[in-house]
């Protein structure tokens, strides 16, 4: 089906920049949003043939999307990326900051330079995207970051750099909402809980016992967390910032 034919208005006009698109999550936030009708500017970090073959499909469908290899932890890079999108494609309405990494490690064994990766593109890398899209967004824009119901839940060992990064978000989050209220620009995170993906794929070995914690015993697909995404960036989501919103299958609960 082409985009251009079958695509809801509620998006079309607007442009997206997705910061870790090319695949699992990112990937299904870029077609939903595309679907949506946006034009779609995302970033991925290595995989180049993936990220092509995703601008490829979109633009075959009627879409516009733009492929930029970045580096997240490298602040300038992220920084005249988005620049290069707005100035392609015109400006910046919504920012989905999805880049991220899981360093997994205990407290004795965890390493310095991981603890200072983890923050670097969990964190850091989520304040350097919104500073630099904030300049190219006006009345309506939104800035949506893929958090983790691990903020609110770490249930086993090794996980707390990463819990520690992910509930970083949450005070980010409060704090620029407050910021950017007066411009009409919406901040808000998105936490999900266990998704099917080549990285946490629902019959991996861990699936099981994370099944065993929750309400609903079963990954997400991340069509789902796409979903979600696309609400806060519609019309629809205008009153809701500085939240924290779960879309875990009631992991936290």
């Amino acid at each position: 089906m082409a985009i251009s034919k079958t695509a809801s208005p509620v998006l079309t006009g607007k442009v997206a920049f997705v910061a870790g698109g090319s695949r699992g999550i990112g990937a299904a936030i870029v077609r939903r949003l595309a679907e949506d009708g946006a034009a779609v500017a995302f970033s991925y970090a290595s995989s180049t043939a993936p990220a092509d073959e995703l601008a490829r499909s979109i633009e075959a469908e009627g879409g516009r999307a733009l492929a930029l290899k970045i580096d997240s932890a490298d602040a300038a890079a992220l920084t005249a990326g988005i620049d290069e999108a707005a100035r392609k494609l015109g400006r910046i309405d919504v920012l989905v900051n999805n880049a991220g990494v899981f360093l997994p490690g205990t407290l004795e064994d965890f390493s310095l330079e991981d603890f200072d990766r983890t923050l670097d593109i969990n964190v850091r890398a989520v304040f350097v995207a919104a500073k630099a899209a904030a300049r190219h967004m006006g009345e309506g824009g939104r800035i949506i970051n893929i958090g983790s119901t691990n903020a609110e839940r770490m249930p086993w060992p090794g996980g707390s750099a990463y819990a520690m990064s992910k509930s970083a978000l949450k005070g980010l989050v409060q704090g620029l909402a407050r910021d950017l209220g007066p411009r009409g620009i919406t901040v808000n995170n998105v936490q999900p809980g266990p998704v099917n993906t080549d990285m946490n794929p629902a019959d991996g070995p861990n699936a099981a016992a994370m099944h065993g914690l929750m309400a609903l015993a079963r990954h997400g697909r991340p069509e789902e967390i796409a979903g979600m995404v696309a609400y806060l960036a519609s019309p629809e989501a205008g009153f809701v910032t500085g939240a924290s919103l779960n879309i875990d299958g009631g992991f936290a609960a």
